[in-house]
């Protein structure tokens, strides 16, 4: 297991990275885990690191949007909390208004709406994924 703390925009995420079979390993990033695969890791257990100097770079893998962004506008979550729901798929059609997910917070349940009509082109979060303030819910062109 290495834990790790990154700066990724300014913002901190706290990650701890554990190997599993071959290019596959369990990240939690602020204590959402995620399986990913990894296209370049070693199939060895990676070198140890020193515990005591935090890693500032984050490797592709743990970084919590690591695919490409999809063209449009970036969906932001109003407010620190956890998604609990996404109501939406990639490609969907939605109006402006309607509910993309659901986020809780302080033991409420905030929807977040579509700012606009459009196209639904990426999902930047999963169901139990905790948010910040302004980090990307989906995106729509």
């Amino acid at each position: 297991m290495k834990e790790y703390k990154f700066k990724i925009g300014g913002k901190e995420y706290n990650v701890t990275v554990n190997p599993k079979e071959g290019k596959l390993f369990d990240v939690t990033v602020n204590g959402a885990t995620y399986e990913v695969e990894s296209e370049n890791a070693p199939v060895a257990a990676p070198a140890p690191q020193p515990a005591a100097a935090p890693v500032q770079a984050a490797p592709a893998a743990a970084a919590p949007a690591a695919k490409p962004a999809g063209a449009g506008e970036k969906v932001a979550s109003p407010l620190p909390g956890v998604i609990i729901e996404i109501s939406v798929k990639e490609g969907q059609q939605v109006k402006a208004g309607q509910k993309v997910a659901i986020l809780e917070a302080m033991k409420m349940e905030n929807e977040i709406p579509a700012p606009k009509d459009g196209t639904i082109t990426e999902i930047h979060v999963h169901k139990g994924d905790t948010l910040q303030e302004g980090d990307p819910v989906v995106t729509i062109a």
